[in-house]
């Protein structure tokens, strides 16, 4: 099995298939590229992004692996690679606050592993806000793994009203198997 096991990562679908566990200001929202005020993205075949709002906006997907065909035997003996993507950037007017995690899970959810890189601040007056890539690989984790949790957002930096802040697209959750 291979490809993206996060369902709508571009928002193409609105924002069908996420848990907005956070959804404050004017809320989440997904938008064509590239936006008022954006930056071109490397990939011309995504032409959608989410944004996020002066509050904290958070959205997750929890999936389920054994829903997804994956052998309970095969992920415990073989420990596959779990690879995760994200993209995301400002806008050239407002900075913007940006906010990952993502965690391995047993059957009753607890956490076996977990990657949460420090929140990003982008600030256009000083910094290259255009597309960044964070990417991860979770290897040698121990058996156990049946539910792989995806979280990311953020937030404006200057407390706009509307949708100032981090923009994030490209989203991705693979199993190497």
């Amino acid at each position: 099995m291979s490809g993206n096991l996060l369902k709508n990562p571009n928002g193409d679908d609105g924002l069908e298939h996420w848990e907005l566990t956070m959804n404050g200001g004017d809320e989440w929202r997904s938008e064509d590229m590239p936006g008022d005020c954006g930056h071109t993205y490397n990939d011309e075949s995504i032409t959608k992004f989410f944004c996020t709002s002066f509050e904290p906006c958070l959205k997750r997907q929890v999936i389920d692996l054994l829903e997804e065909g994956y052998d309970p035997e095969n992920l415990d003996i073989a420990q596959p690679a779990v690879t995760v993507e994200d993209w995301y950037c400002s806008r050239t007017d407002c900075g913007c606050i940006y906010k990952l995690t993502v965690t391995l899970l047993d059957e009753s959810q607890e956490i076996i592993a977990e990657f949460k890189p420090d929140e990003v601040t982008l600030d256009p007056d000083c910094d290259d806000c255009s597309w960044r890539k964070v990417s991860h690989t979770f290897t040698d984790y121990g058996p156990g793994l049946r539910f792989i949790s995806f979280e990311h957002g953020g937030q404006d930096t200057k407390y706009w009203q509307g949708w100032f802040g981090v923009r994030v697209t490209g989203s991705s959750v693979t199993v190497d198997l």
